[in-house]
């Protein structure tokens, strides 16, 4: 019996987790949808997708608890019986100065955008049955400094960091794991900077291609890395920002 191909995007939702998800329900995967606040976003992701003809099955978990985390593992078991992709992309972050900051801004921070990164793959390779893709997501802030970009920049850092752990250990299995960082990008998740307008500013200024990057950029990535196409490329952090880190 064939199945068709199954994949979790954490953070499915909005932004950049959406767009994924959507270009993968046109690639011909059914998707699960994760998230962990707005299921009004989310049903309308659900949505979209079933309008694609595909499968949608929805799950609310706080990916940073590794208890739900498990729990949404075991819901895609007993729906599908399989996965085929794995994206860890549900992001959260405490965004202030070093010295404002407290252990549970830390923690919270850690735990949604790495612990969930190292634990999600764990329980997704177990699905892998047949081999499997799994994607990170990261950002510049993992390399260079950024205004009160602190506890997000190291949990980064941490991913790009799993990324090689897990792409070792799982190739034997046939499962290919990478990460992909971009420049910033207008997303909701920016609303949220205080210094927005001058992160924008900077990546419309300072961008050597001459723009910013748009999260088309990153899917059309994300889509490569997710393809037999870049079955070689393990463990790799992949940079979609049109050059800018390149400048100081």
């Amino acid at each position: 019996m064939m199945t068709n191909k199954v994949a979790l995007v954490t953070g499915s939702s909005r932004g950049l987790g959406k767009a994924i998800a959507i270009e993968l329900a046109r690639n011909g995967y059914d998707l699960v949808v994760n998230y962990a606040r707005s299921k009004t976003a989310a049903l309308e992701t659900v949505q979209e997708i079933e309008a694609l003809g595909r499968k949608a099955l929805l799950v609310r978990a706080n990916v940073g608890d590794v208890e739900k985390l498990r729990a949404m593992f075991e819901t895609i078991k007993e729906e599908f019986g399989q996965l085929d992709v794995f994206v860890s992309n549900a992001a959260s972050g405490v965004l202030r100065p070093i010295m404002e900051l407290e252990e549970s801004h830390w923690d919270w921070t850690m735990n949604i955008n790495a612990k969930a990164m190292l634990f999600g793959a764990q329980e997704a390779a177990k699905l892998m049955n047949h081999g499997g893709k799994i994607l990170g997501i990261s950002s510049l802030g993992s390399i260079r400094y950024l205004e009160n970009y602190t506890t997000v920049g190291v949990s980064k850092a941490a991913i790009e960091s799993i990324t090689k752990y897990l792409a070792v250990e799982l190739a034997p299995k046939g499962i290919i794991v990478n990460t992909v960082s971009g420049g910033a990008l207008d997303t909701e998740a920016l609303t949220h900077f205080p210094n927005r307008e001058a992160l924008l500013e900077d990546a419309r200024v300072n961008t050597p291609a001459g723009r910013m990057v748009e999260i088309e950029d990153m899917v059309k990535t994300a889509m490569f890395l997710l393809s037999d196409d870049s079955s070689m490329i393990c463990g790799q952090t992949i940079i979609v920002d049109g050059g800018r880190s390149l400048k100081l």
